[in-house]
């Protein structure tokens, strides 16, 4: 199927450890990029935010073992989302901004450019869910993708409780009910208030879905039923 966009939208996307294994695998990345590609061709601006992935979590395990603090372990976090970007960045060749922002000022300055910008993390005691949402609001998206390795949001585990409902659709204000809580499932994921806080003071639609299949950020991108749609709630 040949996906077409009729105006530009802003888009930014959230990728999880589904793509950053502890040992890279470029060909799925070439094929990440590829489809990132042809929606900057269709007129979309991109911007990609890169979780830590395996790498990140190896080092948190092994620095909290040796007595390494919070900050510590965040820092680390950061550093391998940062590592990433590169890699896809790489991927994307030259339609992707050489730099990796490191502050939100700096995303807007290559934003500006007309490239891809690939990120990571930004401040300790953010998850890069929050970050995404940042992002997403600071170059006035359209819409936030949150791409995982699961189908969507659950009302508890599904791996405890194989009747769990998964939502079609959800808004910020239930969302974040349940994320203080701390009940927001999807698979072994858990979505953090921040990053939904900020989804909802932005206004912004999202989606929360399944990114192992490109199809799905497609989908997405133009408004099809994929994932968890999460709307902002009003008043």
């Amino acid at each position: 199927m040949k996906w077409r966009l009729q105006s530009l939208v802003n888009l930014v996307v959230k990728l999880g450890g589904f793509l950053f294994p502890s040992k890279p695998n470029p060909q799925q990345l070439k094929i990440y990029a590829e489809t990132l590609g042809k929606l900057h061709m269709e007129g979309y601006g991109l911007v990609i935010v890169t979780g830590g992935g395996e790498t990140s979590r190896n080092y948190i395990k092994a620095l909290r073992e040796l007595g390494g603090s919070e900050m510590v372990c965040d820092e680390a976090g950061i550093a391998a989302s940062r590592l990433n970007a590169r890699l896809l960045a790489t991927a994307l060749g030259d339609k992707a901004f050489p730099a990796i922002p490191t502050s939100l000022e700096e995303l807007r300055a290559y934003y500006r450019q007309g490239f891809i910008v690939v990120m990571g993390g930004l401040t300790p005691g953010h998850s890069t869910a929050a970050v995404g949402a940042l992002a997403a609001e600071a170059v006035n998206a359209d819409l936030y993708i949150i791409a995982t390795d699961v189908d969507g949001i659950y009302s508890e585990d599904p791996k405890v409780k194989p009747d769990a409902q998964k939502f079609e659709e959800i808004s910020t204000g239930k969302l974040l009910e349940m994320a203080l809580k701390g009940g927001v499932w999807a698979g072994g994921y858990q979505l953090d208030p921040l990053a939904v806080k900020i989804i909802e003071r932005a206004g912004i639609t999202a989606y929360f879905l399944d990114g192992r299949n490109p199809e799905n950020l497609l989908k997405a991108s133009l408004g099809g039923r994929v994932g968890t749609r999460i709307v902002p709630s009003r008043g």
